[in-house]
């Protein structure tokens, strides 16, 4: 418990001087509630902790703008930036954006990611059985466009070009150099009342992404991913109760980068990456409780599996996890939460920042 006061202590003490700049600057911002500023922007800390990547910390500057204010059908788009240390020796730098325009006919995105991760994988076909250290340098970088088809419905073309060099400690395994380059065909059917922060709606994503060898990979492989998120209203439209599939599966040759682990925001209470495969599902279920427009908690629950383990005993088992988690409303004009959630699975457990909601 010691070990995570901490970052809880500093992310409350943060939330405490924002509402005290807030206030004091009230009376100036009252006089601009008429004119709307054309970018939102705010530079958010980064603090979380978990057992494998242990404490985290950085800063993300993110802009919230329109391309075309007389746009009034298109969602705000979002560019941020974020760089990360973690007290393992990780650190991560990262730009993001999303792009909606052409009254949302149109969707882009584009994303960069460097850094060097420290972390571990389990393994038991080795004369001592447990878990043992890599360290991967790694860059990634992903561009990708959707077009409306008809109402709700969106079809897209996404390139991703990622470079892994890995080393294994105790050289458990020879150094590992993979350069990979994917196209990923999609499709999305988007019903959400809201981009950030939907109380009603469907969201249904289907992804094909192909490594083919005629496109600069050594080895030839594919992966489908699909999720559907499903949005309720509850307490008079104050809370929302939210309800998530994901699934993601291997074909072919899968590398040891491209493999899942669970984790992440699919089921929280998951850090050390001991569970890890070709292919998960996990189905999970999110109440957001708003006691005030500007804070809020949530409670999740969820249950996972996965297949093509290394170790195969880890093959179709099931893996619960369930937490609790805090809100704070980060613009004044879009409704999008920053938060942390704590959560506990089997075996297992994590503190994770969160940058909008789980899903």
């Amino acid at each position: 418990m010691k070990r995570y006061i901490l970052p809880l202590f500093l992310f409350v003490l943060f939330l405490n001087t924002t509402q005290a700049q807030q206030a004091k600057h009230e009376n100036k911002k009252q006089t601009d509630t008429l004119k709307e500023k054309k970018v939102d922007f705010q530079v958010m800390p980064f603090i979380s902790y978990n057992r494998n990547l242990e404490f985290m910390f950085g800063a993300i500057p993110m802009f919230m703008y329109k391309l075309n204010k007389n746009d009034t059908i298109s969602a705000k788009s979002l560019s941020g930036m974020s760089a990360v240390y973690t007290t393992n020796k990780s650190y991560f730098i990262a730009a993001f954006n999303k792009w909606y325009f052409k009254e949302d006919t149109w969707r882009a995105k584009l994303f960069f990611l460097t850094g060097d991760k420290n972390s571990q994988f389990y393994m038991t076909d080795i004369e001592v059985p447990g878990f043992y250290d890599y360290g991967t340098d790694l860059t990634v970088v992903s561009a990708g466009v959707q077009r409306k088809i008809i109402d709700h419905l969106y079809g897209g073309l996404t390139y991703t070009f990622a470079h892994y060099d890995t080393l294994y400690e105790d050289d458990v395994q020879p150094e590992d150099i993979t350069q990979t380059n994917a196209i990923e065909l999609n499709a999305l059917y988007d019903s959400r009342n809201a981009i950030y922060y939907p109380t009603d709606g469907t969201k249904a994503l289907l992804r094909y992404l192909a490594y083919p060898t005629w496109f600069g990979n050594e080895v030839g492989a594919n992966q489908i991913s699909s999720e559907y998120n499903r949005y309720f209203s509850s307490r008079k439209n104050h809370d929302v109760i939210a309800a998530r599939f994901f699934g993601k599966f291997g074909l072919g040759d899968i590398a040891f980068q491209q493999q899942v682990t669970i984790g992440g925001k699919d089921i929280r209470g998951y850090s050390q990456g001991k569970y890890r495969g070709d292919g998960l599902m996990a189905i999970q279920g999110e109440y957001r409780y708003n006691f005030n427009n500007k804070m809020g908690v949530v409670g999740f629950a969820g249950i996972a599996t996965i297949y093509g383990s290394d170790t195969p005993e880890f093959d179709w088992k099931a893996y619960p996890g369930i937490g609790v988690g805090y809100r704070y409303a980060a613009f004044k004009k879009v409704k999008f939460n920053i938060g942390l959630d704590a959560a506990v699975g089997k075996d297992d457990w994590g503190i994770n920042f969160r940058i909008g909601e789980a899903f």
